[in-house]
């Protein structure tokens, strides 16, 4: 797919991190933006969209309503959009079962806690690709054959799970396993699918940890020894999105980093 002025955009999880920077990648090629984050993010998202001569569209990628109301919002401003970059989501840490080494209480991981983030970052990235992947459809492929491309993002967690990453591990293999069967239910329709899996990156989630934790962090990547960047998750999302033999494939970006249980 060629990137270019004629080609609209939905970013989720826009406003800040992996998401910003996909942003500014595709505004770089002229590409029509649309931000799709949280309310809470507003402030943020609008000065992103400023910056991209975009628009924001709040929305939590849990609620029905809330998604077909932002897309609806988003293809207002730009027309029906032929890229999804999906970067919405969360974590959180709980072991399954813990025990507390004081009292012996026997503690479970509550299944509501569980669920919050499959609903975010499985069913949410689900949603927003069937309601992006239905509105491009209404559109012809371009003369190279691509109607529209859509990019996910899981992470390493989907492969290396880690002690306490229960759910967020679930709900990354959930989109890892999700991509190569939305990659062929959309053949058809000249749709393509990829996902990305980050390893250790330098995102607002780690920007309070303090230095040692981040050098510890940096520490456990083969090469290069640092954390990665956003933009290089842009550069890999960029490449899925214009490179049309690429398809149904999950690239782990990490710096050839395997997590250990801890």
């Amino acid at each position: 797919m060629k990137l270019d002025s004629s080609i609209a955009a939905v970013v989720t999880g826009g406003a800040s991190g992996l998401g910003a920077a996909t942003v500014r990648a595709l505004h770089a090629h002229g590409v029509k933006i649309a931000i799709l984050d949280l309310e809470r993010q507003r402030e943020k998202g609008e000065a992103m969209a400023k910056e991209v001569g975009g628009v924001f569209c709040a929305a939590n990628v849990t609620s029905e309503e809330e998604v077909d109301a932002a897309f609806d919002a988003a293809r207002a401003a730009n027309g029906q959009e032929r890229i999804l970059v999906n970067c919405a989501g969360t974590g959180n840490a709980a072991r399954t079962v813990s025990r507390d080494r004081n009292t012996g209480e026997i503690k479970r991981f509550a299944t509501d806690a569980f669920n919050m983030i499959i609903q975010i970052n499985l069913v949410g990235t689900f949603r927003c690709i069937s309601k992006s992947a239905a509105g491009m459809l209404t559109l012809d492929p371009l003369p190279d054959g691509d109607r529209g491309a859509i990019v996910n993002t899981a992470s390493v967690a989907a492969e290396d799970g880690q002690i306490g990453q229960a759910a967020y591990t679930a709900s990354k293999a959930g989109v890892v396993g999700l991509t190569l069967v939305v990659a062929r239910d959309l053949s058809q329709e000249n749709i393509r699918c990829n996902t990305i899996l980050p390893g250790i990156f330098d995102t607002p989630l780690l920007a309070g940890a303090p230095e040692p934790v981040r050098a510890a962090l940096a520490a456990q990547v083969p090469f290069p020894k640092r954390l990665g960047v956003p933009e290089e998750y842009a550069s890999l999302a960029l490449e899925m999105i214009r490179n049309g033999y690429l398809n149904g494939e999950d690239v782990r970006l990490d710096g050839a980093i395997r997590m250990a249980p801890r």
